[in-house]
């Protein structure tokens, strides 16, 4: 029997006649009758048996409602469930970013987010570039945000932005009286670099090139997080993105603009195999807006 066939039995069993099913189903009476008899035909078996006008059931059909009733309570459930996921917001995302990102950004959107949708639950992960990319691509991971692309081929890369990496510097630092600062400028200090191989250290190695500038570097970080509290204190400056500056929340320090400086992608990644959840698309529309809020742009 195919769900149809089970319908219109079901349909006949619960009204006791044809013309009782097709006011049910919506449906003209001379359909409901060939179905039934076709699905009779089918099964090999007699169903109903008509005695004076009336439609009675045999035992066989009786045994037969008893597993319908099983599955159509089965449909109903998978009914409602889907009218829940589609009228509500409930489910947890698997939320992945880059430190920069995570450190203050990131937690407030999770804040806004589930002040609007209250029924949402959400796991939030601060990860690795490399490590994001692996979360996201074994299904571990629903939505990453990270200030570098992938061209990885099952990952979809959405940028929603580009920022220019800042400078911060100690508040005693002489650059820090000027408004703006050259990359001129940043050779002539000690700059905490990031390793040559690491993404945001290829950026910041190839500007330089391309300016024909060698910086004076004597101290190499993992992150630009690493980099600011090394600024906080005294170490040197440091090229970092502006999460992560605006999450250096010290008088020590202060953070200036910088001529010619390289520029990064905010970029939204999840599996391109896969749609996104109802919500982690909601999740990515209050990233957008928090990020016109949080950095406008220049």
């Amino acid at each position: 029997m195919n769900l149809r066939q089970i319908e219109i039995f079901r349909a006949v069993m619960i009204t006791g006649s044809i013309s009782g099913a097709s006011k049910l189903l919506f449906v003209s009476q001379p359909a409901v009758s060939r179905l039934l008899s076709h699905t009779e035909l089918r099964m090999g078996l007699k169903l109903f048996e008509r005695v004076k006008g009336r439609l009675y059931s045999t035992p066989e059909a009786r045994s037969l409602f008893k597993e319908v009733e099983k599955i159509y309570d089965n449909i109903q459930r998978v009914n409602a469930l889907a009218a829940k996921l589609s009228n509500s917001h409930d489910g947890m995302i698997n939320i992945l970013s880059s430190p920069s990102i995570g450190q203050m950004f990131i937690p407030k959107v999770i804040a806004s987010f589930t002040k609007k949708y209250q029924q949402a639950t959400v796991s939030f992960h601060v990860l690795p570039f490399a490590n994001i990319l692996d979360r996201i691509t074994s299904g571990d991971g629903d939505l990453a945000v990270t200030i570098l692309p992938t061209d990885h081929p099952n990952i979809a890369c959405d940028t929603i932005g580009s920022r220019k990496l800042v400078c911060v510097l100690p508040n005693v630092n002489p650059l820090s009286q000027k408004p703006f600062i050259t990359l001129t400028d940043l050779t002539h200090e000690n700059l905490i670099s990031y390793r040559v191989e690491s993404p945001l250290g290829k950026i910041i190695d190839t500007t330089f090139q391309q300016a024909g500038l060698t910086p004076t570097s004597y101290l190499e970080v993992g992150s630009p997080q690493n980099a600011c509290s090394l600024v906080q204190e005294g170490v040197g400056v440091a090229l970092v993105d502006e999460f992560s500056a605006i999450s250096t929340q010290s008088p020590s320090v202060v953070v200036r603009q910088v001529i010619n400086a390289p520029t990064i992608d905010i970029c939204l990644l999840h599996l391109s195999t896969s749609p996104l959840s109802s919500n982690a698309s909601l999740f990515a529309e209050e990233i957008r807006l928090l990020l016109a809020e949080t950095l406008p742009r220049q």
